[in-house]
């Protein structure tokens, strides 16, 4: 039997050697310039594919990675500012209006220029625009001209997704109770955010993060995420979108702040509203109600408290972004594109 595979293995290298020599006299038959060419492809191959696999995805710093380092400098009023020239909330200064310009005129070129009249002049005067607002109403990145402007927003506004947001208050309310649980006096269970304020407490769970899911969030909360797709307005496809459950305990103040943009309209879900709970807008005070909504513009002037008692338990609501009405379809699936997550 071995002898048999010796002589087998014999006629291998032999053939594989008549191959060799074959290959090397065709080579040698072939044209010089031929051969130089297929060279010069081979490398240019090579070198491609080394190029390609030294390069690393553009990174994307989403807010969960940064609140983890929130003793880091940029922390504000209790949001945090990344300062990476990537990000486009966190970037202000005017390579942003350029940045925006061109994420712009991609857009049109994929698209139309039609109905983005009022979009384009935002861009191309936005430092005067943000830098001549009057200081009730100022936000911090983006300010779509002619849009009506009011701290408040009635109920009619976007009346389908408020009542639907109200109709499903016991399921809100219930899979918060059901992760509240989690809480205890030495820390702060998965999933839950502390944000800087200047007394007391105010914690959030985020199911979308400033247009990026947070699948882990989400899925302990099934029903109020699934929620989110049945409304019309909710703005979950660009930077300015989020929806989260937002927690204040007795005695905390959230300081006075701007929102980032005037396009959107933020809507509180009120699930546990003890008194001595206000939201204040533009000057304006107001109350929330449990299983009612209440709409404002945050980028005006803004700030919240909790003054209850302790036994009064915390200011709970279901936060939501929505659009403001009078952005256009064309205009949101443009302000979609240029304010993509990560773009």
């Amino acid at each position: 039997m071995s002898l048999e595979w010796l002589v087998a293995w014999s006629w291998s290298l032999d053939g594989l050697r008549d191959c060799i020599a074959t290959g090397i006299q065709s080579v040698r038959d072939c044209d010089t310039t031929a051969v130089a060419t297929v060279a010069c492809l081979l490398v240019l191959f090579v070198w491609y594919c080394y190029h390609v696999g030294r390069e690393q995805p553009r990174p994307y710093a989403s807010v969960n990675s940064l609140m983890q380092g929130a003793d880091a400098n940029g922390l504000q009023n209790g949001y945090v500012y990344c300062q990476s020239p990537e990000c486009v909330r966190c970037t202000h200064n005017e390579g942003l209006n350029q940045k925006l310009y061109h994420n712009l005129q991609e857009y049109a070129k994929r698209y139309s220029w039609s109905g983005m009249g009022r979009i384009h002049k935002g861009i191309r005067e936005q430092g005067r625009y943000l830098n001549s607002r009057p200081s009730i109403q100022k936000p911090e990145v983006f300010f779509l001209p002619d849009l009506p402007t009011t701290p408040y927003f009635s109920r009619d506004a976007q009346r389908h997704d408020v009542e639907l947001l109200e109709r499903s208050f016991p399921t809100i309310l219930g899979e918060f109770e059901a992760l509240y649980k989690g809480f205890s006096n030495c820390s702060l269970p998965q999933g839950w955010k502390m944000n800087s304020t200047p007394s007391g407490e105010w914690v959030t769970f985020y199911l979308v993060n400033q247009g990026v899911c947070v699948p882990r969030n989400c899925r302990k909360c099934p029903r109020t995420y699934r929620l989110l797709g049945s409304l019309r307005t909710c703005i979950g496809n660009n930077v300015f979108g989020n929806a989260c459950i937002s927690v204040l305990s007795p005695g905390t103040v959230i300081t006075e702040h701007y929102g980032p943009t005037n396009i959107r309209i933020r809507c509180h879900l009120g699930l546990k509203t003890p008194s001595g709970c206000e939201l204040v807008v533009g000057g304006e005070p107001q109350c929330w109600a449990e299983g009612r909504c209440l709409l404002f513009d945050d980028s005006f002037l803004h700030t919240a408290f909790h003054e209850g008692a302790a036994e009064d338990g915390p200011r709970v609501v279901f936060m939501v972004d929505l659009w403001h009405p009078n952005v256009a379809a064309a205009e949101r699936q443009a302000l979609d594109f240029i304010f993509a997550p990560g773009r």
